[in-house]
């Protein structure tokens, strides 16, 4: 795709109001029960108190002035429609009407979207010469989306269970009413009869027709042959256990928007916690805890975040060192002029209860729309420095904002003087040491634009080295993070096409060549090169991710990866990818195999031991942009293995309390004998926040012969030996003795 053709699409996505995150709902859908009337709590301090209220000002002009979470223009379009004279245009009428259909359809009235839809595919036998054959097909095409999402609303939403929307489509995820599929297959076969088989709405068309006869039992057999998607083609190159998702059973199955996710210990009692947001103007934030039958309880209530409501994104840190996990919220994205909404910054006070100290803190003076933050102590002094980047549009510009933490309690924006403006459309932005000079560099996925390397040269100043190194693309990019995929020691990037959608999945999972531009997979050398390995490494399938995240979900030592796919379009029902790291050479996806595809939109991902059992789950937090785009969050419980572990939790002292940058090495011997496994702290993707405290899988290991710390701002190495198999090793900076070091047991099942 060339660049201008690049900025004419993405301009015309944003001017539809197209750009966003999904899900699956309606009023017959179960209500959001977190939904509240935030009330100021007269026990929070003032500047909390006016955070609240900005929020609730939001709240209450969303319907008008929010494009996803408003039904303003579904209003306007019913009025236009009205209003329209009886002697205009048939052409005129059937545009109002298949927007009307499309904007009902996303404020949640199927029903109604159906009438509207209806109504204008009956006028297309006048309207012959007026439009062309694409045209009509594509209201035909639009009424088939709006019987799927009734479908979808009728049984996965209304009539929920562990396998709905989980592709294959199977058991207890079969409709049991069949009204919505049977009408998309009837439209979805007038669409493909009316266009050429290579053309994008037929394939997605011929994709959806598939999926609705997965949802009536009724897939190959009664698939019309020309249109089948072989069986064989949704079959795992490797064999792979199921993951049950269990997030109904452990009371995690929160039925929202889109949101973020962290997933660490916030209330201090050294198990993990649950955070998650929903972007909704009035979703409140929740806080799950684990209670001794190993279920999750809300326990949002009293502890100071009513009313702290909204939020695409959440993104942890220590960042006043006192040892207590604080987290900013992040909102506004993708609403151009319009998201100019306060992100938070909320600080856990120790004993139980939040305060937003935004405004006192520095970081309320102007807002930005975005989604994207990430922690580093990029000065090496001792304090989490926070990067923000910015939604920059034509009309809008956007900087991005490093605020220099001043070791106060209050932060400067930096970003100017630091030479880290960006001024491109941010979708993600990481830190991490790729150089291995001692200071933590920048690197920002820029949407339609080029993606930049901003090298840390330790003065306070930064430079983008991304077109000299060659890490500019992929173009259309998104979710994006540094990890060390292949266990070398050196920081490699992964960055996240954002161009694999339906009609580029189907032709995918057809045995075609996508035409969708590929993900982008640098191999870092640790001196400062990288290479784009993304082919040899099996990553050059169609990708169209928001939420996304790594963690070592077998235990291998291998770092794998989850995706949570989806676009604006309520067509855009595709599955969410598993990729397991094949030792450090190569990705296969198990999707199928692992029953991990939901079809329906996610987002925040955090790999992390969510039952407390010693291995790693899959947190998935599902729901997309439009109000009528819930579905509820998942969490794929971890079959188990058979592979060792040890759990590693820094505690920084010289160096930032989160201990994030710090390094970790596990040397370890098994029947294979030697190795190491490296890893660095961090929370992981771009989407989605994993814990702080790393659960290092090291297969088969007999034994552990040595945990290794390295920490970035004292340079100092620590080295313990004689560790357990399976133990919670617990690190200080600078201990002198093992008094300060503790190994404590963690669970495991084999």
């Amino acid at each position: 795709m060339s660049r201008s053709n690049c900025s004419v699409t993405v301009a015309l996505l944003l001017t539809a109001g197209l750009m966003a995150i999904f899900g699956c709902a309606d009023d017959k859908a179960p209500p959001p029960s977190d939904e509240s009337t935030p009330t100021v709590g007269l026990d929070q301090p003032a500047g909390h108190q006016r955070m609240v209220a900005v929020l609730e000002d939001l709240a209450v002009r969303s319907p008008d002035e929010n494009s996803y979470q408003g039904d303003g223009r579904a209003r306007r379009l019913r009025a236009a429609i009205k209003n329209l004279p009886t002697d205009a245009p048939v052409k005129q009428r059937l545009w109002l009407l298949r927007h009307s259909g499309m904007a009902e359809l996303r404020a949640g009235n199927e029903t109604e979207s159906i009438r509207v839809l209806t109504e204008a595919s009956r006028l297309l036998p006048r309207a012959r010469g007026q439009i062309n054959r694409l045209q009509a097909a594509d209201i035909l095409f639009r009424l088939g989306v709006a019987y799927m999402r009734l479908g979808e609303t009728e049984n996965c939403c209304n009539h929920f269970t562990p396998d709905s929307c989980i592709m294959p489509i199977r058991g207890g995820g079969i409709h049991k009413d069949p009204t919505g599929s049977r009408g998309a297959i009837r439209l979805f076969k007038e669409v493909t009869r009316m266009l050429p088989a290579d053309n994008d709405m037929h394939l997605t068309a011929r994709w959806l027709m598939n999926v609705a006869f997965m949802t009536l039992d009724e897939y190959p057999d009664k698939v019309p042959a020309e249109h089948l998607i072989p069986r064989a083609r949704f079959n795992s190159v490797v064999d792979f256990p199921r993951l049950m998702n269990v997030a109904q059973d452990l009371g995690l199955a929160r039925f929202n928007c889109s949101g973020g996710v962290i997933i660490d210990d916030l209330t201090g009692d050294g198990e993990p916690d649950i955070l998650n947001s929903t972007w909704e103007p009035r979703g409140a934030l929740k806080l799950f805890t684990r209670d001794s039958s190993g279920k999750y309880t809300d326990r949002s209530a009293g502890m100071g975040l009513k009313g702290i409501v909204g939020g695409l994104n959440l993104v942890p840190a220590d960042y006043d060192n006192d040892g207590d996990l604080d987290f900013v919220v992040l909102r506004g994205a993708w609403l151009g002029e319009d998201g100019r909404h306060p992100n938070s910054l909320v600080r856990n006070n120790g004993d139980g209860t939040f305060t937003d100290v935004t405004f006192d803190a520095g970081l309320g003076e102007v807002h930005y729309p975005t989604q994207t933050a990430d922690w580093a102590d990029y000065d090496g002094d001792g304090d989490l420095d926070l990067f923000i980047g910015n939604e920059t549009l034509k009309e809008s510009l956007a900087s991005a904002q490093l605020f220099q933490n001043q070791g106060d309690g209050t932060f400067k924006d930096v970003a100017a003087r630091a030479g880290v403006l960006n001024n491109r459309f941010t979708k993600s932005v990481c830190w991490g040491d790729y150089d291995n000079d001692g200071d933590p560099d920048l690197f920002i996925s820029n949407f339609f634009q080029e993606n930049r390397l901003y090298r840390n040269q330790g003065d306070g100043t930064f430079v983008d080295v991304a077109p000299d190194l060659g890490v500019t693309l992929p173009l259309i990019s998104f979710p994006t993070w540094f990890w060390d995929y292949n266990n070398d020691g050196n920081l490699d990037i992964f960055v996240s096409t954002y161009d694999g959608r339906t009609a580029q999945v189907a032709r995918h999972y057809l045995g075609q060549q996508p035409t969708s531009e590929p993900a982008c997979l640098y191999r870092g050398d640790g001196k400062g090169g990288f290479t784009n390995v993304a082919g040899e490494a099996g990553l050059m399938m169609p990708m169209l991710p928001m939420g996304a995240n790594f963690g070592d979900l077998d235990g291998d030592g291998f770092l794998d990866i989850y995706l949570g796919t989806g676009d604006p379009d309520y067509a855009s029902l595709m599955p969410n990818l598993l990729l397991m790291n094949q030792q450090g050479q190569r990705f296969v996806d198990v999707t199928m195999a692992g029953g991990v595809g939901l079809l329906q939109k996610g987002h925040g991902v955090a790999f992390a031991d969510i039952d407390g059992d010693g291995d790693i789950d899959l947190f998935e937090q599902m729901g997309g942009a439009y109000i009528g785009d819930r579905f509820r969050d998942a969490v794929f419980e971890n079959p188990g293995f058979g592979n060792r572990q040890v759990t590693v939790h820094c505690i920084g002292t010289r160096s930032n309390r989160s201990a994030i940058g710090a390094r970790i090495r596990v040397d370890a011997e098994g029947p294979g004998g030697r190795r190491t496994v490296y890893r660095h702290v961090n929370t992981g993707g771009s989407f989605g926040a994993n814990p702080l405290r790393k659960t290092i899988g090291l297969g088969k290991a007999e034994r552990i012969l040595a945990v290794e710390v390295y920490w970035p701002t004292s340079g100092i190495t620590q080295r313990t030996e004689n560790v357990p198999l399976d133990a919670l090793v617990r690190v200080t900076e600078g201990a002198e003795d093992a008094g300060d070091i503790t190994i404590g047991k963690v669970p495991r099942r084999f």
